[in-house]
């Protein structure tokens, strides 16, 4: 069921109960993976009730499967442009949880939880009283889908904003520090008046069974799921997520820290975990040799919001069974932490065997390691044309190289091989060529390896922008490192400078005493010039010459003669 289009029937009237708010307005977001788990759970042609602010698209899941659906909103104009959208489709009702009376519904859909069901006027309700005012509303045998943030999720542990910073002025959540809250399954299954299955929600872009996000490890594909989920998220963090999510699976405590959880109750067989993947929603089923997996594209997802690049999306790339086994950059991490070279460079020998020239972009936090050989994961995303195998392990080595690093994990190489060159080095381990260094001509001339890793680099760049990768946005633990690393360098750059200053102070006063030392050797030297000219201009030293050229006659007396002879002549 899609919104109202021109031409439509004219709206239906709008209602308004006790608890209304005007003006004001709860914003909403799209959730493909909530909206394909809605069309699993809803059961058809019956009696609906939607509670609270809901995005179009979970709207249209509900209405997908039954004609009489009610929605409740405490927002007077998001009530008049949900009529508007929806028309005589959905009929709305503006006002608060604890104004709304009427005959039970045999579902009740509140997917964005108790927070924003009361208004201004409102009676102070805890969220156990609000979950009993919402269990008058439901039927005995009803279908209730109810959502509830966890105040102990990993995000808001790691939050580095103050508490009272963490939502804007548009989100009215009086419901903070509620001691009636659930922070755990199994308080949140104690609370409800129903028997339910619980879904861990992460960041609203991942559910996963909370049995199944329990058992689950570090490595295995609903906490690789988990992480790239939580990675998504723009929310400032203290510490990155990918580490705290690993302790958390390591521990069996996976299903203990998603930013939510998502109660049904009476519903039918669902999957066990529903994915956003760009255009796509992927749903997989455990199984006995690993997972079942679904993707499927249609309006409950959510356009893609990547540009136009190298990089496509093609859900056909997805194979339908995945292995159980954990990621090979699990595997890798393991090995550079406990400096494992040799064990690592085997394992980068058989992926460079491995790999093959192909159209699907090769992440080591995708592939799928289970002790003896690989498979590929669930990742849909492919390159326009077929890339070489040099360039897909470039690129698959510079990403492991940027979340290695990014990650602040434990590696044993130095400082000063980090960068093109430990990719090169990774390539080589990997059974690719070393390039050949060239003596640079000029400074602008690019070095061996950079050019080796370029076309990587791109793909790896790519694969970032459709994945989401939050670029902009730094923890503060990598923060202060960086700013520790920064002050470290500062600190040797003024002992560098402190020498060098020390350095020239010695040449200068060297340099002062050869200058000194020159300016007597001159000195010396005009004395002894004018000494020099003044013998050179005497009597005494014409005399001498005259005598010294005498003195240089080998036959005086044939001298004398000739000269006798011209004396005689004259």
């Amino acid at each position: 069921m899609s919104k109202r289009a021109s031409g439509d029937p004219a709206p239906s009237e709008l209602q308004v109960v006790r608890g209304e708010m005007q003006p004001w307005t709860d914003h909403t977001t799209a959730r493909p993976a909530l909206a394909a788990l809605l069309t699993d759970v809803v059961p058809a042609n019956r009696r609906t009730l939607i509670l609270g602010p809901h995005a179009p698209q979970q709207i249209e899941s509900v209405l997908a499967h039954s004609a009489d659906v009610t929605i409740l909103v405490r927002s007077v104009a998001d009530a008049q442009q949900l009529g508007e959208d929806f028309g005589p489709c959905l009929q709305v009702i503006a006002g608060a949880l604890d104004g709304l009376q009427g005959e039970p519904y045999d579902v009740i859909i509140a997917t964005d939880g108790l927070d924003r069901v009361l208004g201004y006027d409102s009676a102070d309700l805890s969220w156990t009283e609000r979950l009993a005012a919402l269990s008058h509303l439901a039927a005995p045998d009803a279908v209730v889908v109810l959502a509830v943030e966890n105040e102990f999720s990993l995000l808001n542990l790691l939050d580095s904003r103050p508490a009272d910073e963490r939502h804007g002025d548009d989100e009215w959540r009086p419901l903070h520090d509620d001691p009636t809250r659930p922070v755990s399954v199994d308080q949140l299954k104690a609370a409800l008046p129903w028997r339910a299955e619980v879904y861990a929600d992460f960041a609203s872009r991942t559910f996963i069974r909370a049995d199944v996000a329990a058992a689950s490890r570090p490595g295995e594909l609903p906490t690789r799921l988990a992480v790239a989920a939580l990675e998504s998220d723009d929310a400032p963090l203290l510490s990155p997520a990918a580490e705290g999510v690993d302790s958390a699976a390591r521990a069996g405590l996976l299903g203990s820290i998603p930013t939510g959880w998502l109660a049904i109750a009476g519903a039918g067989a669902t999957h066990d975990v529903y994915a956003q993947t760009a255009q796509a929603v992927l749903t997989a089923d455990q199984n006995l040799t690993g997972w079942d997996t679904t993707s499927t594209i249609g309006p409950a997802a959510a356009p893609s919001s990547a540009p136009d690049g190298p990089l496509s999306f093609d859900p056909s790339v997805v194979p339908t069974t995945v292995p159980s086994g954990v990621s090979v950059e699990t595997v890798l991490f393991r090995l550079a932490a406990a400096e494992d070279v040799p064990a690592f460079r085997k394992l980068a020998a058989d992926l460079g065997e491995w790999v093959t020239d192909s159209r699907v972009i090769v992440r080591w936090d995708d592939i799928v390691f289970d002790g003896e050989s690989f498979a590929y994961g669930v990742s849909p995303w492919v390159a326009q044309e077929r890339v070489e195998k040099d360039d897909l392990l470039a690129a698959a080595w510079v990403r492991f190289h940027d979340r290695l690093l990014g990650q602040h994990r434990r590696h044993p190489w130095p400082p000063w091989m980090l960068g093109d060159d430990l990719v090169s080095a990774w390539l080589g381990m990997s059974g690719i060529e070393p390039p050949e260094q060239l003596q640079a001509t000029s400074p602008d001339t690019v070095a061996a390896t950079a050019q080796q890793v370029a076309r990587g680099k791109d793909l790896a760049a790519a694969l970032d922008v459709v994945l989401e990768t939050r670029a902009g946005t730094v923890d503060v633990r990598t923060t202060l490192a960086a700013a520790e690393e920064a002050q470290q360098e500062l600190f040797e750059l003024k002992g560098h400078v402190y020498g060098l200053e020390r350095t020239l102070g010695f040449r200068n006063k060297a340099m002062k005493t050869r200058e000194n030392r020159i300016r007597e050797l001159r000195g010396q030297l005009q004395k002894l010039t004018t000494a020099h000219d003044r013998i050179r201009g005497s009597r005494t030293y014409a005399v001498s010459r005259v005598i010294f050229h005498a003195a240089q006659v080998r036959k005086p007396k044939t001298v004398a003669r000739k000269l006798a002879r011209r004396i005689r002549k004259r």
